[in-house]
């Protein structure tokens, strides 16, 4: 077999070759006897040899020419010996990378949201993100709840959740969910016997809502005021458990998407209704200030939150 020959054998055997092999014939080469190299690789001298005439025997083609107290490589070691030198450099070179850009992901992500119902969507991402990634902290501003967009672009937030993207190239925005809302009502409301509830519908009911401003009402900034409708009443319940029993009582409605309940006992005598012919969706925005996103812990989060709901 010429040189060449045994060269495209060693790479073609290669493909199938360990870490392990090549730390050995680096080692032994650079140590220049069995013993000491040995210690380095913390082996027995006897399972040593046992991997070098193992490799040997894979590649078929000597590695090095041995004496009493000298380790030569051949002409193909000698291949093999810079081709160990590389790929373990480079391995090493990537892992140290690795370790400083870990180093400089670690910081504090501030949250807040448009809605208080979107707090549900922190919490198990959050635990996720302790354990992949420690050096990221990260806490809710509930001060901030109502007016994200505004607590973000003067520094008081990081982070929020919306349901319209803003506009403004000073803002980063991602898309993590489409959801459709509906009303919740009870099955004797003069509604249930519709089959969809129409905008003009809620000229008729008392409708209840977690919380004021009303433009962060999404049924009625994006359904209601662009039609010019009103509620018959409009009465805000921060309680979502007084807000169901309400409902229980047949006193009033109130329009949720359905994940927004499912940590809640929902009464029997309660039925979702479908909200206009076509259904009522929304878009969900994880949004903050564009220059962020050069950061890597904020990358690190923003692209892992996103896929989340990718992947769910």
């Amino acid at each position: 077999m010429n040189l060449i020959q045994a060269l495209s054998s060693i790479i073609f055997v290669f493909l199938s070759m360990e870490l392990r092999h090549l730390k050995l014939i680096k080692t032994i080469s650079d140590e220049g006897n069995i013993v000491k190299s040995a210690e380095r690789l913390f082996l027995t001298q006897s399972a040593l040899s046992h991997q070098l005439r193992e490799l040997e025997k894979q590649l078929g083609v000597k590695v090095f020419i041995r004496s009493r107290n000298q380790w030569n490589l051949t002409e193909e070691g000698r291949e093999l010996y810079l081709l160990a030198t590389q790929v373990l450099s480079s391995i090493d070179e990537k892992l140290k990378h690795i370790k400083n850009l870990q180093s400089d992901a670690g910081g504090n992500i501030r949250l807040s949201c448009e809605c208080f119902s979107f707090y549900q969507l922190f919490p198990d991402f959050v635990r996720e993100m302790k354990l992949l990634y420690p050096e990221i902290t990260s806490e809710f501003v509930f001060e901030a709840t109502h007016d994200p967009v505004a607590k973000i672009e003067s520094g008081d937030v990081d982070m929020g959740i919306v349901t319209t993207k803003p506009d403004d190239a000073f803002f980063y925005s991602v898309k993590l969910m489409s959801d459709e809302l509906f009303m919740l009502l009870h099955r004797d409301h003069a509604l249930n016997q519709k089959k969809y509830i129409d905008a003009t519908d809620f000229k008729h009911v008392d409708l209840l809502i977690h919380s004021l401003p009303l433009n962060t009402v999404s049924i009625y900034e994006h359904l209601l005021k662009p039609l010019k409708i009103e509620p018959k009443s409009i009465t805000p319940i921060p309680l979502t458990e007084v807000t169901i029993e309400m409902i229980a009582n047949n006193d009033g409605v109130t329009c949720v998407p359905k994940w927004s309940l499912k940590s809640f006992k929902i009464p029997d005598v309660c039925v979702y209704k479908t909200i206009t012919a076509k259904g009522f969706k929304r878009n969900l925005y994880l949004v903050m200030r564009k220059e962020n996103m050069k950061r890597k812990h904020f990358q690190d989060f923003a692209n892992l939150f996103a896929e989340s709901f990718s992947v769910n």
